[in-house]
C-alpha cells in the first residue's frame, strides 16, 4: 500500500510529479465515487498547466467507477459548489491549488448538497480506497459537458444577492490575476449590464494563464498588493477588487488604493446580512474577532466562532442556520449559496452597500481606528510547536482569556493574538489586534516576533 502525501486536513494539495500526479488523481477520483456512492459528480478545474490533463484522469477515473461526470472545464471553485446542489449530484471535484506555488496542484472536494468532507470520515475513506488501490475492473460511466447551463445558473444566483435598482455608477477595477475568474467575472458583467446596472469595469490581468506571468494570483500577500493598488489610483476607480487563482476569496481596495484587511469586509458584510434578518447568527474564524464581535453585537446578531478553514466554517454555518460567514483571509461564505464561500458576491455586494452609503473607505475607516490589527505575519520555522510553547509560556499567566479553538489565542485585556500552523503549507501565522491603539499593537507584534524567532 503506497501512502499519499497529498491529503491534507480538509482537500488534496501536493507537488506535482511527487505528491500528485494523473495516475495519484485517478486512484483519487475512484476513491471519491465509491467512498459517496456516487452516480453523479460535477468536476470542475482551474487554468494551471497541470489542470486539464489531472481533471481529465479524474474524469475517467469516475467513469471508470460507472459514474456520470458533469463537466464545468474551466470555472471557479464556487462554480462546482453551486453546480454541485443546483444539479442534485452526489459530490463536486474542481482541480486547483488555488494560491500555491507554481508546482502544486490539488483538489477541492464536497458530498451531496455542497457539503464538506469530514476529514475523519469522508476524507479518510476516500484516502484508504486510493492508497489501496484495489478498484476492480473499470464501468462505463458517461460524461456530459454542463458548462455552458451551469454557468448561467450561477451566474443568476450570484445576482440575486444584489438589488440593481439601487446600483449607482460606479468604476470598479478588477484583477483576476490570470487565473480562472475572467470568464466567470465576464459573464456576470454580461449580465449586470443586460439588466441595465450602471457599472463600469477596469480588467487587469483578466486573460487566464497557467504560467501566471505576473506572478501567483494571492493578493492577500504585501508584495502583491501594489500593482493592484496603483492600478486603482490610475483608473480613479471608486475600488479595486481581486482574486485568487479559483477566484473563491477576493480581496478590496479602496479608491485610495488602500488594502482592505478581510477581518473589516467580515463586519461590514456581517452589518448587511443583519439589516436584511436581524438577530441572525454570523460565523467567523478565531484569528482577528474584536471588530466582528463588536459589529454583530451592535446589530443585534448571534457571533459563533468556528476552526479556521472553509470545511470547519461550512460544517458550522450548517449547524447553526447561519445567514453569513466570514474568515479573516478572504473566505465569505452565504447560507443561501449553498452554504459555500464565493468571491464573486461579495464585490457585488460591496458595490451596493457603496451605492447605498458612499465610499469604501469612509465605510472601513472607523472599524480601523477602534480595532487595528497586524495582518497575518507568517513564520517559517525549524520547530513550530516549540515556538508556539515560547510564546505560552511568557503570556499565558497574564492572559485574561485562552481559547485554542485553532491553534493559540490569547486575550491580554488591551490585546489579543492567535498563533496557528497553516493547514495547507509549513508555516505558523500569527495575527495580532488591539483596542484602538496602533502604538500598544506595534509594540506587542515586536515582543512575539523576538519569542517565535528565538
Amino acid at each position: 500500500m503506497t501512502q499519499l502525501t497529498c491529503f491534507k486536513a480538509y482537500d488534496i494539495r501536493g507537488r506535482l510529479g511527487i505528491d500528485l500526479d494523473d495516475a495519484i488523481a485517478g486512484r483519487i477520483g475512484r476513491g471519491f465515487a465509491r467512498a459517496l456512492g456516487a452516480k453523479r459528480v460535477v468536476l470542475g478545474r482551474d487554468c494551471r498547466a497541470s489542470s486539464k490533463a489531472l481533471a481529465q484522469a479524474v474524469a475517467q477515473a469516475l467513469q471508470d467507477e460507472g459514474a456520470h461526470v458533469l463537466d464545468l472545464g474551466l470555472s471557479g471553485t464556487e462554480e462546482m459548489y453551486f453546480a454541485t446542489t443546483h444539479f442534485e449530484a452526489d459530490g463536486g471535484i474542481c482541480v486547483t491549488a488555488s494560491h500555491n506555488p507554481m508546482d502544486y496542484n490539488g483538489m477541492k472536494m464536497v458530498r451531496a448538497g455542497s457539503a464538506p468532507l469530514d476529514a475523519e470520515g469522508g476524507l479518510a475513506r476516500i484516502r484508504a480506497l486510493a492508497e489501496g488501490n484495489d478498484f476492480g475492473p473499470a464501468q462505463n460511466g458517461q460524461i456530459t459537458d454542463i458548462s455552458t447551463e451551469a454557468r448561467a445558473a450561477y451566474v443568476a444566483r450570484v445576482l440575486s444577492f444584489v438589488d440593481m435598482a439601487a446600483l449607482k455608477p460606479l468604476k470598479i477595477l478588477v484583477n483576476a490575476g490570470n487565473g480562472a475568474a475572467g470568464p466567470t467575472f465576464d459573464a456576470i458583467a454580461a449580465a449586470l449590464a443586460a439588466n441595465g446596472a450602471p457599472l463600469h469595469f477596469i480588467r487587469m490581468h483578466h486573460r487566464p494563464d497557467g504560467s501566471f506571468p505576473n506572478g501567483i494570483p494571492n493578493p492577500l500577500l504585501p508584495e502583491n498588493q501594489p500593482q493592484t493598488a496603483a492600478a486603482v489610483r490610475a483608473a480613479g476607480a471608486d475600488f479595486g477588487v481581486a482574486w485568487d487563482g479559483d477566484f473563491d476569496r477576493c480581496f478590496f481596495f479602496d479608491h485610495a488604493g488602500d488594502f482592505i484587511a478581510g477581518e473589516y469586509l467580515v463586519g461590514l458584510l456581517s452589518e448587511v446580512f443583519l439589516a436584511k434578518e436581524p438577530g441572525a447568527t454570523i460565523i467567523h474564524d478565531p484569528r482577528v474577532i474584536w471588530n466582528t464581535l463588536d459589529v454583530v453585537g451592535r446589530a443585534g446578531g448571534q457571533a459563533v466562532q468556528s476552526r479556521t478553514g472553509h470545511a470547519f466554517i461550512k460544517q458550522a454555518m450548517r449547524d447553526h442556520g447561519a445567514v453569513y460567514g466570514g474568515e479573516m483571509s478572504a473566505h465569505h461564505y452565504f447560507r443561501d449559496f449553498c452554504y459555500c464561500d464565493s468571491g464573486m458576491i461579495p464585490w457585488l455586494v460591496v458595490a451596493e452597500l457603496v451605492s447605498r452609503k458612499g465610499a469604501l473607505r469612509d465605510l472601513v475607516a472607523r472599524r480601523r481606528a477602534d480595532f487595528p490589527s497586524s495582518g497575518e505575519i507568517n513564520f517559517i520555522l525549524p520547530d513550530v510547536p516549540a515556538a508556539i510553547e515560547r510564546v505560552r509560556a511568557r503570556f499565558q499567566r497574564q492572559a485574561c482569556s485562552m481559547d485554542e479553538t485553532d491553534g493559540l489565542s490569547l486575550d491580554m485585556g488591551k490585546w489579543r493574538f492567535n498563533l496557528r500552523a497553516s493547514n495547507t503549507e509549513p508555516v505558523l501565522r500569527l495575527n495580532a489586534e488591539t483596542r484602538g491603539d496602533e502604538a500598544l499593537l506595534q509594540t506587542s507584534v515586536a515582543q512575539l516576533r523576538a519569542l517565535l524567532q528565538g
